[in-house]
């Protein structure tokens, strides 16, 4: 597992990112954390790939169904990360750029994880696409063992009949494992009590305002 060669950034704002297994904990993460810093700090949520990618057939396909013949993954993950470089120089960078924190419901690593988890361990074009992205301030990475990703996602009544592919999953969580030792990342067991999780994240986002200069009479210094 290489390093991803991602451009540092030296604009005013922060950028922190969240990735992990669907079920992992990422929404309840992501939300604590924007409550928080809402009161005191300038703040933007985002999420990768932007719903462009979201919504097309192929991403469907591979999200919906169990066949899927009529794709080449490889194709779905190109797209993918051509949806992150636009969604990075045209958003997230704006955003930084006015001095924003930026949060990312999932960042490029999911892209080389994907890739990765379904075999691709070879491709080099990903990481000279990772050299157009930005790299986060902090990279959270939740990881959490598949059955209690896939029970968590099960009890959302929206997707209690969605189809997931089990085998990839344990593969996936075996990638994010991999790329957050390799990218300097933060791993979080999620499978402990929400409180003890989100502790780690308010901890090492408190350490990121004070080297940063940000204020210290917020929620997050308390």
């Amino acid at each position: 597992m290489k390093k991803l060669p991602m451009k540092p950034h030296r604009e005013n704002g922060l950028l922190i990112t969240f990735c992990g297994l669907d079920g992992c904990g990422k929404t309840t993460m992501l939300r604590r954390l924007m409550a928080d810093l809402e009161p005191d700090y300038p703040v933007y949520l985002t999420k990768q790939p932007t719903n462009f990618v979201r919504s097309s057939a192929i991403f469907r396909t591979y999200m919906d169904e169990a066949n899927h013949d009529a794709y080449d993954y490889r194709s779905l993950s190109l797209l993918a990360a051509s949806d992150r470089v636009q969604h990075v120089n045209k958003v997230v960078k704006p955003q930084l750029e006015a001095g924003k924190i930026v949060l990312s419901d999932r960042y490029f690593y999911s892209c080389l994880a994907n890739l990765r988890a379904r075999g691709y361990t070879h491709d080099k074009w990903i990481y000279e696409i990772a050299g157009a992205m930005i790299k986060p301030d902090i990279a959270f990475f939740l990881d959490v063992p598949v059955p209690i990703a896939v029970r968590r996602v099960r009890d959302r009544a929206e997707e209690k009949d969605r189809y997931i592919d089990l085998g990839l999953q344990y593969k996936l969580r075996k990638e994010y494992l991999a790329i957050c030792k390799a990218n300097g990342g933060i791993l979080i067991s999620s499978a402990q009590p929400e409180e003890q999780s989100y502790e780690i994240v308010k901890k090492q986002v408190r350490r990121l305002l004070y080297q940063h200069g940000y204020q210290r009479e917020s929620v997050l210094h308390s």
